[in-house]
């Protein structure tokens, strides 16, 4: 999850494509949650009229969770995979990468531990551009994220391609940060924050949905923020 990801082995290596984070205090409190059906207000809000939706709380900060270690991934190093159901794949270095064309997006996010942030300004590649780059095929119709830790979460293509998503670089005109999923996170700020992979690795393209680390553990498939969809049964 963006802010709730779980993070690399202690050894400070990029898991591997096949490798799940381990199982963590994190993941049993969140796991609870689910089971729970913690912070569900039962309200349905009005998209038009609000700003905030239901059972959220503004912060001027930016709240970080996670396990406590977060991946190093050096720009010399870095590589961002395009695969699965596309017409070309590609395997892009950084220099590849900041070479695509470039956009700022200004948006609200949204965590399912109840917190959301107004006005964050990111910077770094569209998703439609890079949708226009790489010309999915029809059926592919979801998303794999993968991250540099590990993680995984899944999004329906359509999400994805949202005219506000957004593969960012820069926060509030800076590079982001480590903890905050840098050199680079996706940001698709209409769902809930779990779904904006930090440290991402791989973009997959697939025709049929498939649970990612927090969906298999209790978590929505899709996590729309204005519906409540924060567990599998919401």
């Amino acid at each position: 999850m963006s802010e709730d990801t779980p993070l690399s082995p202690p050894s400070g290596e990029p898991a591997s494509p096949d490798t799940l984070p381990p199982e963590t205090k994190l993941t049993a409190t969140k796991q609870r949650w689910a089971q729970e059906g913690r912070f569900l207000t039962g309200r349905i809000a009005q998209p038009a009229a609000e700003r905030l939706p239901p059972g959220q709380h503004l912060v001027t900060d930016w709240p970080v969770l996670d396990l406590g270690l977060q991946p190093e991934v050096p720009l010399h190093t870095f590589r961002l995979d395009i695969k699965g159901l596309v017409t070309e794949r590609l395997s892009l270095d950084w220099a590849a990468f900041t070479a695509l064309p470039q956009s700022r997006m200004v948006s609200d996010i949204h965590c399912v531990t109840t917190w959301s942030r107004y006005d964050n300004a990111w910077d770094g590649v569209s998703t439609l551009d890079l949708l226009a780059r790489i010309d999915p095929p029809p059926e592919a119709r979801f998303v794999m994220l993968r991250s540099f830790d590990g993680y995984a979460t899944n999004v329906p293509l359509e999400d994805f391609a949202s005219e506000h998503a957004i593969l960012a670089h820069s926060w509030q005109g800076q590079p982001l940060t480590r903890e905050h999923g840098g050199p680079l996170r996706l940001v698709i700020p209409h769902l809930y924050f779990w779904k904006s992979a930090k440290w991402l690795r791989a973009i997959e393209f697939m025709a049929e949905d498939k649970a990612g680390f927090w969906e298999r553990r209790g978590y929505h498939m899709r996590g729309d923020p204005w519906t409540e969809e924060r567990y599998s049964d919401d």
